[in-house]
């Protein structure tokens, strides 16, 4: 069943009603070709979540009927931050997309020192706003009850600066110990702590890097013995902890 997101002051509680307005209603009536009386899933951005059938259509937005509302418990007890190193070619899309399904709260896209990729201010608003189409579809096909915010375009200095009111700070390093000692420190990671998860470009990190990000709390963490590629890393971490904190 489709899902989409709406804000709070579209949903009329008293008269069982839900206002769809924007892009939304081209994408109901002309890509998805719904017909009124078909039934679809609305998430407010928070707890709740409405069935709905489709009422009517108007010009400018489409009218829902709620059936009912419940609260279910789809999202991760912590809230998940994903700092990636840009990658090259198009593998951002395929991390925001994977890291949403698997439950990632933000990703915040990383300028480091070996990254290739160089994107201007027009460049990078351009590129942020694709991504963030790619996280809402995700949202949407995961049965996410929120849509992740993909942030702006940052240098590594800053998502050290960004990061510094998380509870827990992991950065996965080559150098780190062994799987006993990554896996004490995941294991120690409670329910409700926001996390935040350095991962490098193609290149990975340089020393520097990796330097200033212990020295600001974080705690290197190793991934494996084999060497993943930048978009597999971040995402196996996520896999991990979605495991670790469900329930």
């Amino acid at each position: 069943m489709q899902r989409f997101f709406v804000e709070p002051h579209q949903i009329d509680e008293e008269a069982h009603q839900i206002h769809i307005t924007g892009t939304d209603v081209n994408h109901i009536a002309n890509v998805l070709r719904m017909k009124q009386g078909e039934e679809l899933w609305i998430s407010d951005g928070g707890k709740c979540e409405y069935r709905c059938t489709i009422e009517a259509f108007e010009p400018d937005e489409v009218l829902l009927h709620i059936i009912y509302s419940q609260e279910p418990d789809y999202e991760l007890p912590s809230r998940i931050y994903l700092f990636q190193g840009l990658p090259k070619a198009d593998k951002m899309e395929l991390i925001i997309q994977k890291a949403v399904e698997l439950g990632a709260y933000e990703v915040i896209p990383v300028e480091t020192r070996r990254c290739v990729v160089k994107l201007d201010g027009k460049k990078a608003a351009k590129k942020v706003d694709r991504w963030q189409q790619i996280a809402e579809s995700a949202a949407k096909q995961s049965k996410r009850m929120l849509i992740p915010h993909v942030h702006e375009v940052i240098t590594f200095k800053e998502a050290l600066k960004y990061a510094e009111s998380m509870d827990i700070r992991l950065i996965p390093y080559e150098l780190a110990k062994g799987m006993p000692e990554t896996k004490e420190i995941l294991a120690a990671i409670e329910p409700g702590q926001s996390i935040g998860i350095f991962i490098g470009p193609e290149g990975g990190f340089e020393e520097k890097e990796v330097k200033a990000a212990i020295e600001g709390g974080a705690k290197p963490i190793t991934l494996g013995r084999r060497i993943l590629r930048t978009e597999t890393a971040g995402l196996a971490i996520l896999s991990v902890l979605m495991f670790q904190l469900e329930n």
